[in-house]
């Protein structure tokens, strides 16, 4: 698969460190708004407003970044979050029964890639 290079541009220095990260994120995996936070040295509140901020056509993979829980944060308006969940299930990424995903499989870290167990060549 392609290796996409992020696009968007914001007047916020902070919201373009945000997006150049989670575009390194591969496709089948996830990480959460506090481990983004921790790396970039922010909040996981304000992972979540730069992801928001997105505007549209852009090519950051947004729906890779769920919530510590493991699960797709619920949105006040729209259908945002089962469009995310479609998203990640298309990549390989399953959700149990509680619609959360499994961090020790699908997990990443920006600081050294995986966290899990699960390999991308493992993926069917």
């Amino acid at each position: 698969m392609e290796n996409k290079t992020t696009h968007v541009m914001s007047t916020s220095p902070l919201y373009n460190l945000i997006y150049a990260l989670v575009s390194q994120i591969p496709a089948g995996l996830v990480t959460t708004y506090g481990s983004l936070a921790r790396q970039i040295g922010c909040t996981a509140r304000t992972v979540g407003y730069a992801m928001a901020a997105l505007p549209a056509g852009h090519d950051v993979p947004w729906q890779r970044v769920i919530n510590s829980q493991g699960k797709v944060s619920p949105r006040r308006n729209g259908d945002g979050d089962l469009i995310q969940r479609q998203l990640l299930e298309a990549e390989g990424v399953r959700f149990d029964a509680r619609g959360r995903v499994d961090l020790g499989r699908y997990g990443w870290e920006a600081d050294g890639g995986r966290t899990g167990r699960k390999r991308t060549e493992e993926r069917s």
